[in-house]
């Protein structure tokens, strides 16, 4: 019982942290001052943060830590 909840409740927070990880954006740039920036004058604020490398990452060490931990309960 015990474990079957634990799979349960890992594959329901898995799905929601997939679900909800679409909608995570980054906070839009600051316009650009009035008076030059930059070495050409003002720059396009057209570049964000990559976020979506960090998500995955943290994904995947997620499910490897529950893999791992699976695993040593086994043994146990």
């Amino acid at each position: 019982m015990k474990r079957s909840t634990y799979i349960l409740l890992s594959t329901v927070f898995l799905v929601m942290t997939l679900a909800f990880a679409k909608h995570v954006n980054a906070q839009e740039p600051p316009h650009p001052p009035t008076s030059g920036h930059g070495i050409n004058g003002n720059q396009n604020p057209g570049s964000s943060a990559p976020l979506d490398g960090g998500t995955g990452i943290i994904i995947a060490l997620g499910i490897a830590y529950g893999f791992r931990k699976t695993l040593r309960s086994k043994e146990e």
